[in-house]
């Protein structure tokens, strides 16, 4: 079923743009029922305290009561917002550079890209929306919330598309840097050019992508930057050549060297419990260095850098006093 289009778009609030939800006939005799048997992540007693207070609003803007009927409805709008606290990430996002079609920004490591499961707020989207008051923000690509580094926003509807092309089409140059061991193996090979195929794990282990025999499908260029003998650590540039899943962590576990703070290679780690209170001495050492790229619109070359830098002390270790 296509979502409808909407004839009007509610601002958004505090940074979270509002949600739509398509209304399907015969789900609910109320709007009440259909809310509680579409959106079930939310009990009846939340949609009743939601809709009491004006919150859910019909395609025109109206706020709508929880008796009437869905039927006269074709769509609702809602604003995401979580029941439990949400823990501050206490590290900023610095933007690089703005103009009137793009905001390129240093993402800070731990800070998820867009709202999704306990995140809302404290995530890079929403913080952007509230520190710009730009509500067209999109990101144009992602990267993982353990991630650090460049990613680029599109803030002009009209241009978007050719924007996501260049992504599309693999004409952007990424440059990420890893911080992982030191193996004199592996560096009498550097610089080389990394090929294989990954897929997905099965089991409990389904997050992991592992390398398995047939045609590559994965291609990455990986060279030496440093060395640090006292730590047995070593800077790594990697450049991927394509876009799998986890392709830079998968591909530096299976040459033995994974990357410092990664929590799911080459061992799957637990994940915390829930009210657990969040632990940020240890980032995964992963930098999305620099992305640059012919722009589309005016042909210039335009390049853009992370501000940041990876530490090569060992894990544990305090720079300041080590």
């Amino acid at each position: 079923m296509s979502r409808p289009r909407p004839d009007w778009t509610p601002p958004m609030r505090d940074g979270v743009g509002a949600s739509r939800v398509a209304v399907q006939p015969g789900a609910g005799r109320t709007v009440l029922e259909f809310l509680c048997a579409r959106l079930p992540a939310l009990d009846a007693a939340a949609w009743r305290a939601r809709l009491d207070a004006g919150e859910v609003l019909a395609a025109d803007g109206r706020p709508v009561d929880k008796s009437e009927p869905c039927g006269q409805h074709r769509l609702l709008w809602y604003w995401r917002r979580l029941d439990a606290p949400e823990p501050q990430v206490p590290f900023d996002e610095i933007i690089l550079h703005r103009d009137e079609r793009l905001l390129v920004v240093d993402k800070p490591h731990f800070l998820p890209m867009t709202p999704k499961g306990r995140h809302l707020h404290e995530t890079l989207l929403v913080r952007l929306k509230k520190a710009t008051g730009l509500e067209t923000l999109v990101p144009l690509h992602r990267l993982d919330r353990e991630t650090a580094g460049v990613v680029l926003f599109s803030l002009d509807p009209a241009s978007r598309g050719v924007y996501q092309a260049l992504f599309r089409d693999r004409s952007i140059e990424k440059v990420y840097e890893a911080v992982a061991p030191w193996r004199e193996a592996l560096g009498t090979t550097l610089p080389r050019l990394h090929a294989s195929r990954l897929a997905e794990r099965e089991g409990e282990r389904f997050m992991q992508m592992h390398e398995v025999p047939g045609e590559p499908d994965a291609f990455t260029r990986i060279a030496l930057m440093e060395r640090n003998a006292a730590s047995g650590l070593a800077r790594y540039r990697l450049e991927p050549l394509t876009g799998r899943k986890h392709q830079l962590r998968a591909h530096l576990a299976a040459l033995g060297v994974p990357i410092v703070g990664d929590r799911i290679y080459p061992v799957l780690q637990p994940e915390p419990a829930p009210d657990a209170p969040p632990d940020w001495r240890e980032p995964l050492r992963l930098l999305a260095r620099e992305i640059a790229f012919v722009d589309p619109l005016d042909g210039r070359t335009r390049r853009f850098a992370s501000t940041r830098r990876l530490s090569l002390h060992a894990p544990g270790i305090n720079p300041a006093t080590a």
